[in-house]
């Protein structure tokens, strides 16, 4: 196995293959070929030598559009596709790196020694079939379907290969699956019951707002591509604050910096509402016509409906008329306050429980709770309700992957709704979204038929519940598009359970961190190798992903393989049609064609997109309910309240005497992910080390200096890393970096905390509590 040390190039290199030297002068082989001292043949061709294919980067980011030219069947090179709405980074064009890497897996590989050691025979792919065929077979005749699982993520999003994962083992019955997501579900939990539809996106009118709050968040990093809307906006006179223990990239850019406790966010999040309330900084308006503020609760906090038969027969007190009547009965003004209904109305209002919920938070509660200063929790209320159009820029952030993660989420919808800050430009709540916020699209293939109810596992405690066979023991575990030994929490657990599952099935294209504790590992195909189709949750454009280059050695589309398999179980024919069958399928009811998509990305509406528009949301109401149900059903407010994370140095101060200092995650603009971890051109131009960023009094206290290797561990384990002394950290906070792999040392999810989300089931990383010490 080759060190990060062995994978260095030279600068030059780099600048030919990002076509800085120029396309002409570009030899043919020289992307297939090691280092060498004897110069490279030079050949001189015109643009029209080459041929170009259309694809997009498929795992977890901008899904930007790529061009690709080839030579003679080798990918030569890759730049952003002229006219497309934003320009692709680093990592899109350095992907014919990924695709000639000296460490691609070109055939099936066997394991023959410990797991974790690297060690493996080649066989042949009716081998590897075979193998797993039988121990599908064995593990459904000894536990039956739950003893099948499947985990999936974000290494490749295109809307055909996890579909196709999916729909395989339901077609086998059924099995065991992950619940929740590493990314957003808290968000999901959110979003969905308040909105009506996640994946909702502001970008195209960022530009627009006049006060934009980055809230967890780092769109410099995580939005590159579109950073330059901030951009534009910040030349507009906009206002760019930042929320966030540390100072980010784009706190960096920003007019102010607000570091908070991590955990905390929710309790700044009431602070503002109550000082909103109560000044009158609301839109009475708005809040009345669209949303459920007005709905009325009953004394046993229960939503009180005309007919309980009918989930939106919402009453309310219509101060009219002076009767209770449907929401949406036309001619009337519902009662919003507590102070519009009658004395012997043994009920409330939406609106007067939230203003319950934030009264208790006066500024010097809130300032206690997350050491924002309390005038700067006062101006944040003025700005954000008064600089308008102002929007809340919240995609994933890091303050959502916490324990209460869904409130933080819920906590910012209400900042927008309460004030009337969305369905309009430049404002509403920024969240990933891509094309299927403005079409629909349809499954890949039918429905399997008899698929067994199976317990899921929450995608946070997929180590602890397989270790201790919980919900049932897992005997054969298939993972493609996900780093297992990278993003799921307390890795060491993972690592455990990876060795304990008797026969695991890792489809990739790289000797990955997870490929390594492998029983079976399957070479697959990466972009540009094979067709495929992008109609997601990142881009508003649909893509066709074209083949441009045969896969290196014997490497198939998952597709392929899933094709192949069933036939072996008498189903292949839902799964072995062409691969423009399963394209075609997806597009229908988009008004979207493959012919329209062969011409380039087709954007399912012209013009800005604008979530929400005009007050109309996609729930069945047609209005944003703030009195969320499914919260209450699980013994939590209905209302966004907060909760004390637990681990965390309030939360659990016995344990904080052992591990005083709470750490968060960064995304790095090296890799998305562990996704070009080990890309040889990103080594090159971005930092080769992991860091870990302390306060300079922290590391004093620790006798820890800047630059040096030093540990940080906690009872799941240990990362090593090169401590960063700046005081671009909170006091009290870390910083750990995201995606390294186990080749470069481990990734930082080692010691990452694997508590579930309470509400939408969902990670929480930043909910972590560690010590670091100086390298001995």
């Amino acid at each position: 196995m080759k060190t990060i040390n062995s994978l260095r190039l030279k600068r030059r290199t780099l600048l030919k293959g990002l076509g800085v030297v120029g396309l002409a002068s570009i030899a043919p082989c020289s992307y297939a070929q090691g280092n060498s001292n004897q110069p490279l043949p030079k050949v001189r061709l015109k643009l029209s030598d080459y041929k170009t294919f259309r694809s997009t980067c498929a795992m977890e980011c901008l899904h930007c559009n790529l061009t690709a030219y080839t030579y003679q069947g080798k990918l030569m090179k890759i730049q952003a596709t002229e006219g497309f709405n934003v320009k692709c980074c680093l990592r899109g064009m350095s992907r014919t790196k990924w695709v000639y890497h000296d460490q691609r897996i070109k055939t099936p590989l066997l394991r023959v020694g410990e797991k974790g050691k690297a060690e493996f025979k080649p066989i042949s792919w009716d081998e590897a079939l075979d193998l797993i065929e039988k121990n599908i077979r064995e593990t459904i005749d000894k536990y039956g379907n739950e003893g099948l699982f499947i985990s999936t993520h974000a290494g490749n999003m295109d809307s055909i290969k996890n579909d196709m994962g999916k729909a395989f083992f339901d077609y086998l019955g059924g099995s065991t699956k992950q619940a929740g997501s590493l990314c957003c579900s808290a968000v999901t939990a959110a979003m969905i019951p308040m909105l009506g539809l996640r994946y909702a996106d502001t970008r195209d009118t960022i530009a627009d707002s006049r006060y934009i709050l980055c809230w967890g968040n780092n769109p410099a990093v995580t939005m590159q591509a579109y950073f330059k809307n901030y951009n534009q906006a910040r030349r507009n006179g906009a206002r760019l604050v930042v929320i966030d223990p540390r100072f980010s990239e784009t706190a960096a850019k920003a007019d102010e910096w607000i570091p908070i406790i991590p955990g905390t966010d929710t309790a700044l999040a009431l602070g503002m509402i109550k000082i909103i309330i109560e000044e009158n900084r609301i839109d009475e308006n708005f809040l009345r016509a669209h949303t459920g503020a007005v709905y009325l609760v009953d004394a046993n906090q229960k939503q009180v409906r005309q007919n309980k038969d009918d989930k939106d027969s919402y009453l309310v007190f219509d101060t009219l008329s002076r009767q209770l009547v449907r929401h949406d009965s036309s001619g009337i003004k519902p009662a919003l306050f507590q102070h519009e209904l009658p004395e012997d109305l043994n009920y409330t209002t939406v609106f007067e429980q939230i203003y319950q919920q934030a009264k208790g938070w006066d500024i010097a509660r809130v300032s206690e709770e997350t050491d924002v200063p309390t005038e700067t929790i006062v101006r944040l209320a003025r700005d954000y309700s008064s600089i308008t159009p102002s929007m809340i820029v919240q995609n994933m952030s890091g303050a959502q992957r916490t324990e209460h993660g869904a409130y933080v989420a819920g906590s910012q919808f209400y900042l927008a709704l309460l004030t009337g800050n969305i369905g309009k430009r430049g404002a509403g709540v920024c969240d990933a979204g891509g094309a299927r916020q403005m079409a629909n699209f349809s499954p890949i293939v039918p429905p399997a038929p008899n698929v067994k109810n199976i317990p899921p596992i929450p995608v946070a405690k997929v180590g602890d519940f397989i270790v201790n066979e919980k919900p049932h023991p897992i005997n054969f575990w298939w993972i493609m598009t996900m780093g297992v030994m990278t993003q799921l929490p307390n890795t060491n657990k993972v690592r455990e359970a990876l060795k304990k599952v008797p026969f695991v099935v890792v489809a990739d294209n790289l000797m990955s961190s997870t490929a390594l504790y492998a029983d079976l590992v399957l070479p697959v195909t990466t972009i540009f190798e094979d067709t495929s189709l992008m109609a997601g949750v990142r881009s508003q454009y649909v893509q066709l992903m074209e083949k441009a280059v045969e896969p290196a050695g014997e490497a198939k589309p998952d597709y392929w393989i899933f094709a192949r398999l069933a036939e072996r179980f008498g189903f292949g024919d839902v799964f072995n049609k062409p691969i423009e069958h399963y394209i075609d399928a997806c597009l229908v009811g988009s008004g979207i064609t493959r012919q329209m998509l062969e011409k380039g990305p087709v954007r399912p509406v012209e013009g800005d997109w604008i979530p929400f528009k005009d007050g109309v949301f996609r729930t069945s109401t047609k209005k944003a309910h703030l009195f969320v149900e499914d919260w209450q059903k699980k013994n939590f407010s209905p209302v966004v309240a907060y909760y004390q994370v637990t681990e965390s140095v309030k939360g659990s101060p016995e344990l904080a005497k052992k591990y005083p200092l709470m750490a968060v995650q960064r995304k790095l603009a090296r890799s998305v992910h562990s996704s070009h971890g080990m890309n040889e051109w990103i080594l090159e131009v971005q930092r080769n080390q992991p860091n870990v960023l302390i306060h300079p009094e922290d590391a004093k206290s620790r006798g820890i200096k800047n630059g040096e290797w030093a540990i940080t561990f906690n009872d799941r384990g240990e990362h090593r890393a090169i401590a960063v002394v700046t005081t671009h950290i909170k006091k009290g906070v870390i910083s750990l970096d995201n995606g390294w792999w186990e080749q470069q040392g481990g990734s930082s999810s080692h010691v990452t905390n694997d508590q579930v989300e309470h509400l939408g089931t969902g990670h929480c990383c930043n909910s972590t509590l560690v010590d670091v010490r100086r390298e001995a």
